[in-house]
């Protein structure tokens, strides 16, 4: 009151100011995504979050083209793992930005073996899951607790060069009960004749042998394999959305065509293209630990499929059609 009787003009003009401003803030409508991005995991639709993530997502792809031209100025002049001081390795071009609207957690064993996974829980409670594991190495740690945590998945593992899954499935009766183990190989190629050692089978291929129409959690650890073997299952959709709920993938940056920036980049943009986005990565430090000296060019990336109708991408999954050829 004492400012009232001692300046009323200056007192009422702020008054005033301020309930034009209350005005102006509560009818404006946000413009930017980040804004609505809050009420998107609040009560919204799983399709509006998945599109806000997408908003992000795309911004990122325009930070790559960013990076290229500064480092490149061209994707054939990018060197992945430059040693004459540029501050920048192949990683930094291929950010796990998208955000899993679901919960995320490592699961398996702490350190190598361990894989990062999005929406365990809509996994969880489904009469009939799925998995494919690529690369098993006598250690089944995260195979084993996500059967563990859902007691309708089953696992059908493939690796030429050992003879089972790893003691964390064989030694647990009803693990074993519920997996299927073949030493076979995954590739871009069928060939499993009389004469084929080891035998090479696609995941399409696989896929239809089993009767399986979908897969709910895809690991792929197969040293170098992965490029030509997720190429090729990719173009044998057409533009289809793929029939894979997320994906558990070793990279590595190594062989000969794909340490390439300019063949990486092309294959990384079809993996997106298919609907692939990666929620999260982990460079495998404990290869450069052991193998002083080489490059940090293997590293686990985890990818969640925006496309589809499955439990990571709707609330009202549709069964996906029969694999056939």
């Amino acid at each position: 009151m004492a400012l009232y009787s001692r300046h009323p003009r200056f007192t009422i003009a702020l008054l005033v100011l301020i309930f034009i401003s209350v005005l102006l803030f509560a009818n404006s409508e946000p413009h930017d995504p980040l804004i609505n991005s809050a009420g998107a995991y609040r009560g919204a639709s799983l399709a509006e979050s998945l599109k806000v993530e997408e908003f992000y997502y795309q911004k990122m792809l325009e930070g790559r083209r960013d990076l290229v031209r500064k480092w490149g100025p061209t994707p054939d002049k990018i060197d992945p793992f430059p040693s004459h001081g540029e501050f920048y390795t192949l990683w930094d071009f291929f950010l796990p930005s998208y955000k899993c609207p679901h919960r995320v957690e490592r699961v398996g064993v702490m350190g190598d073996g361990g894989k990062w996974v999005c929406g365990l829980e809509r996994i969880v409670p489904k009469k009939q899951c799925v998995m494919y594991s690529f690369g098993v190495n006598g250690e089944s740690s995260f195979e084993a607790d996500i059967m563990k945590a859902a007691p309708g998945c089953e696992v059908w593992g493939y690796d030429f060069s050992v003879n089972s899954f790893g003691p964390e499935i064989e030694l647990e009766s009803d693990l074993k009960r519920r997996s299927h183990f073949f030493p076979y190989a995954l590739g871009p190629k069928d060939a499993f004749s009389a004469v084929d050692e080891p035998k090479m089978y696609t995941l399409r291929t696989l896929m239809e042998r089993n009767g399986h129409d979908f897969i709910d959690v895809l690991k792929i650890d197969i040293e170098g394999n992965e490029f030509e073997s997720l190429e090729v299952f990719i173009d044998s959709f057409h533009g289809e959305p793929l029939p894979f709920g997320q994906l558990q993938l070793e990279v590595h940056a190594r062989t000969s065509d794909y340490q390439d920036f300019p063949n990486f980049l092309k294959w990384w943009e079809k993996v997106e293209a298919a609907g692939l986005r990666p929620f999260f990565s982990e460079p495998n430090l404990v290869y450069v630990n052991l193998v002083r000296g080489v490059r940090p060019d293997l590293i686990e990336y985890s990818f969640i499929n925006i496309r589809g109708s499955h439990e990571l991408a709707s609330d009202h999954p549709r069964p996906y059609p029969r694999i056939s050829h």
